[in-house]
């Protein structure tokens, strides 16, 4: 038996990559709920009664927030994640992020409380992006760090997996919710509901963080030497084209999914005039699809390597971007779900293989921060907006200037991939 096969039977093994998966799970299914409530409910909820574009409008930009507060985050738990360890850090972001979400639960809406609603919800939408920006990279390095020689692309995908099993589990309950609620009552009190489930799903997450141990490759960084003062000072003076370079290969990632997803059920719900289950129920059939991608992108990735496959996926991305009018506007609930299983499998190629790259583009001394600064800011470029200038777009000259944001954004991440030749085993 192989030193992989013999890794993935031991106990600690399987805790770690559970770990990695069930944290992210959590994590991302709060980010998510946020994504689809923005998309069915928080415009008229939260913003004085406008079109409906506008309110969308006006929704989107909230949820634009959190990826403006994922650097911040970033910078904050890696500043420590590569100080004090990447354990701690981990429990803290996921309490952060848990805790932000459940208390949206509560939010009086704009009729009862006018600017204050929107103001809250705008703050705690800071705090869900101050947490998310300290979970993935941390996750990634637990599952990365702790991975046998010629296995780290396939251990780095366990905390991607927790993006569509976050996405199922959010979506999933919002379709329940939809089938057994009445519009008014979804409206009312029904949409508070996934909000406050966070708080059981945050908890099953801090049971098994707790009892995870520090990863080698920080224990071995301890070992040779202090811990730098200021992490992202260094990152910035001793790895700018790699801080730079991971930064923009992220983007392609981020566009695709939040066109997909946030974009695709807000425009396909409003514009499109599909109704809300049945669209929520191919975009579950369809996120099965970029799981798989994340799958075989790991096999592939430690075959090959990690950048191979990104520049792979991101050619892929820019057929999409070309397929979106044609498909997504084609009036055939067919081809809608057949593009966004498409647009989602290649999304699997384009962000499986980053939990084992970016952590490859740092030394273990600075790696927390480097690989959250390069996720996290790349998330503004390629996903902060995406949701928002893809309504923008669509509504002044229809699907195709869409495709063309996909296939350029891309374009970008593919630009960038090509001078990352060098990486960092350990």
């Amino acid at each position: 038996m192989s030193q992989g096969s013999e890794a993935l039977q031991a106990p600690s093994t399987r805790r770690v990559l559970g770990a990695s998966l069930v944290g992210t799970a959590v994590e991302f299914y709060d980010f998510y709920i946020y994504a689809t409530a923005a998309s069915l409910v928080f415009g008229p909820l939260f913003f004085p009664a406008a079109s409906p574009s506008a309110q969308l409008l006006s929704s989107y930009a909230t949820f634009a927030i959190a990826f403006f507060a994922r650097p911040l985050g970033a910078s904050i738990f890696g500043h420590f994640g590569d100080r004090i360890g990447r354990k701690s850090t981990l429990v803290a972001s996921l309490l952060l992020m848990g805790g932000s979400t459940f208390l949206i639960a509560f939010l009086p809406g704009y009729a009862t409380a006018g600017w204050i609603a929107p103001a809250l919800l705008c703050l705690l939408r800071f705090g869900q992006g101050l947490g998310l920006g300290g979970e993935w990279g941390g996750a990634a390095l637990l599952a990365v760090e702790n991975a046998p020689p010629g296995w780290k692309a396939r251990f780095g995908m366990f905390p991607q997996l927790g993006a569509p099993v976050g996405f199922i589990a959010a979506n999933g309950l919002f379709l329940i919710l939809g089938l057994v609620l009445t519009p008014e009552q979804f409206q009312s009190w029904g949409w508070r509901l996934p909000f406050l489930l966070s708080a059981v799903l945050v908890a099953v997450g801090l049971w098994v963080r707790l009892r995870l141990t520090e990863t080698p490759a920080f224990a071995k960084a301890m070992e040779e030497g202090p811990p730098p003062q200021v992490p992202l000072f260094e990152l910035i003076a001793r790895y700018p084209l790699q801080t730079l370079g991971g930064t923009f290969a992220v983007v392609a990632c981020f566009a695709t999914y939040y066109l997909s997803t946030a974009f695709a059920l807000g425009y396909g719900v409003t514009t499109l005039g599909y109704e809300r289950e049945t669209f929520l129920g191919i975009q579950l059939g369809a996120i099965l699809f970029m799981a798989l991608g994340i799958v075989l992108a790991g096999y592939w990735s430690d075959a090959t390597t990690p950048r191979v496959v990104l520049m792979w996926g991101c050619a892929m991305v820019i057929g999409a971007g070309l397929l979106l009018a044609p498909m997504f506007g084609s009036g055939s609930l067919l081809l809608v779900f057949a593009f966004l299983s498409l647009c989602l499998l290649f999304m699997g190629f384009v962000y499986g293989p980053l939990g084992a790259f970016l952590p490859s583009l740092f030394p273990a001394r600075v790696r927390y921060t480097g690989a959250s600064m390069a996720f996290n800011v790349g998330g503004i470029i390629g996903g902060g907006l995406a949701p928002m200038l893809a309504q923008i777009l669509a509504d002044r000259g229809g699907l195709v200037p869409v495709g063309l944001y996909l296939g350029g954004a891309a374009l970008v991440s593919l630009v960038a991939l090509a001078p990352l030749r060098r990486t960092i085993d350990d």
